[in-house]
């Protein structure tokens, strides 16, 4: 035997731990171009989609009120009958004027908050709750009282503990014409915070103030007739309803439409 084939063979670390070089399958080059081509593929339409949205993101920037629209303009199967787009859209201006949307805390609701803020006009406001008569009621108080008795107690116990799992509970308070403007407003806001009083003693639920929102009226607003008469009242059977009592009232209704 030589002196070159009795000399030992060293191998490398790398080679022992790989091996030897496999064969390059026959069908390799062809699978490379379809995998090089589906790549392009997907990248191209990611490059469309980013694009799409992009542009999208744009839209809603520059038409902001389009983009809202649109987004409250949808009725669910799921939701209450009146639940309309149209009313969709005045309640959707209601709560954001009146600070009912994204905070933690009860925000309250004047008359030039609702025309200011909400632009909508006396009729258009008045609407709102015209829908609202299977949910809601009517707390009746007497001239120049904010004081709740035991009907208007009952009727409200009654109505909060039908939520059905709605989200916003209105207070509406009103004030008939008789006396001052500014008179009445307070007055008003008094009769708001008697029910809200009332429902938080009553219940004690922690949750409270992010679900009651309370507009105090006066009698700023369009007077209402006594069509509403027809709606569950605190004294039905009471003393006769009358347009001058409905409209020193107060209206409490779940509101179970989803914006």
């Amino acid at each position: 035997m030589s002196n070159q084939e009795r000399r030992p063979r060293f191998v490398s670390a790398q080679a022992m731990v790989e091996g030897p070089d496999p064969e390059e399958p026959k069908g390799a080059p062809r699978a490379a171009i379809v995998g090089g081509a589906v790549g392009v593929a997907v990248l191209l339409l990611a490059t469309v989609s980013v694009g799409s949205m992009v542009h999208g993101a744009k839209e809603r920037l520059v038409h902001p009120e389009a983009a809202a629209s649109q987004a409250v303009a949808v009725a669910d199967d799921a939701e209450a009958p009146y639940c309309t787009p149209a009313f969709k859209q005045v309640l959707q201006r209601v709560l954001n004027a009146c600070g009912l949307v994204g905070g933690e805390q009860r925000r309250g609701c004047q008359p030039a908050d609702v025309k200011t803020f909400a632009s909508i006009s006396d009729e258009d406001f008045n609407a709102l709750f015209t829908p609202l008569k299977d949910r809601g009621a009517v707390v009746m108080f007497d001239d120049n009282s904010d004081v709740l008795d035991d009907g208007a107690k009952k009727l409200l116990d009654e109505r909060w503990q039908d939520r059905r799992g709605a989200r916003y509970f209105f207070v509406v308070a009103r004030a008939s014409k008789d006396g001052t403007t500014e008179g009445n407003r307070a007055l008003s806001h008094k009769r708001a915070n008697s029910v809200l009083f009332h429902l938080k003693e009553k219940f004690q639920d922690p949750d409270l103030d992010s679900q009651v929102g309370l507009l105090w009226l006066g009698s700023e607003f369009a007077q209402l007739s006594n069509a509403y008469c027809d709606w569950p009242n605190s004294r039905e059977g009471g003393k006769k309803c009358t347009p001058e009592a409905i409209n020193r009232s107060a209206f409490a209704s779940w509101v179970d439409c989803r914006l």
